[in-house]
């Protein structure tokens, strides 16, 4: 496998990547990117990255499957419940200060769509609490990600029994298929949309929003672009609303002045006046 004397190499195809896929190299940390590009390289029986380049130009599906694994995100329903049970005031009290139009929220990094369809749940619960029934509970989740592979699974939406461990048996039975591969119900899925989105490119796809979840992705890029991507979640934020971040994520940068820590130990920021 490669050593550290390979590292103009490595540069190399990471510029590869960048031009013939629009992949975003330069902003991820190398230590990532090194792990997940040997995985295809070892699958591939390659040793160098010179020789993993030719073969990215020799069979263009392995720039799928490369893709695939830089962008991998495990995740499950209802993951790290005490987030969400933290949560869920700050959403009660969003719906409640609503005066019209439809709640937004962004789902950012969507992996296979298991959070968008949390955030969509989770919704529905807050607007019952607040008050509010029926079409009356008026939002929408973007499910964005820049991987096809995710945005097709969280398209279809079908899940293994092993997906639900952490989501609470009630939620699951409320508004999910009960016969695997499970599905979320039409109530919930009317109001995700999904999205293609590169974060370290693009801004956000329909601010202002009410909510945004961007948990365990950021830790991936340098900090340089963790701060863009921090300013441009605050700048995306309506006045009052929420950003989540991953456990092992910490704000830094300018965005620090322009949201509050609501709660240090889930990672809860609010967007101030």
């Amino acid at each position: 496998m490669t050593t550290e004397q390979d590292d103009p190499g490595f540069k190399a195809l990471t510029q590869q990547i960048t031009r013939a896929r629009g992949f975003s190299c330069d902003a991820y940390k190398d230590r990532c990117l090194k792990r997940r590009i040997a995985v295809r390289m070892r699958a591939r029986g390659v040793h160098t990255y010179a020789d993993y380049g030719r073969l990215l130009q020799q069979d263009a599906h392995e720039y799928d499957l490369l893709l695939d694994a830089l962008t991998i995100n495990v995740t499950k329903f209802y993951r790290n419940p005490e987030t969400w049970n933290a949560l869920r005031p700050y959403l009660v009290a969003l719906w409640r200060e609503r005066s019209a139009g439809t709640l937004r929220a962004w789902s950012a990094g969507c992996a296979s769509g298991e959070e968008p369809y949390t955030i969509a749940v989770v919704l529905l619960e807050a607007s019952h609490a607040a008050g509010f029934t029926g079409t009356s509970a008026a939002f929408r989740v973007d499910a964005t990600d820049v991987d096809r592979a995710s945005l097709e699974r969280t398209t279809a939406a079908a899940y293994p029994e092993t997906a639900f461990t952490e989501m609470p048996a009630a939620l699951q039975h409320r508004y999910f298929t009960s016969v695997a591969p499970r599905s979320p119900i039409p109530e919930v899925r009317e109001h995700v949309r999904t999205l293609k989105h590169d974060l370290t490119r693009e801004p956000a796809p329909d601010a202002p929003y009410d909510l945004i979840m961007c948990r365990n992705v950021v830790i991936y890029f340098d900090r340089a672009t963790q701060e863009r991507l921090f300013d441009g979640f605050a700048t995306a934020l309506r006045a009052g609303g929420v950003l989540v971040l991953g456990k092992v994520e910490t704000l830094f940068g300018p965005a620090r002045e322009r949201l509050a820590l609501a709660d240090p130990r889930e990672r809860i920021y609010r967007r101030r006046p």
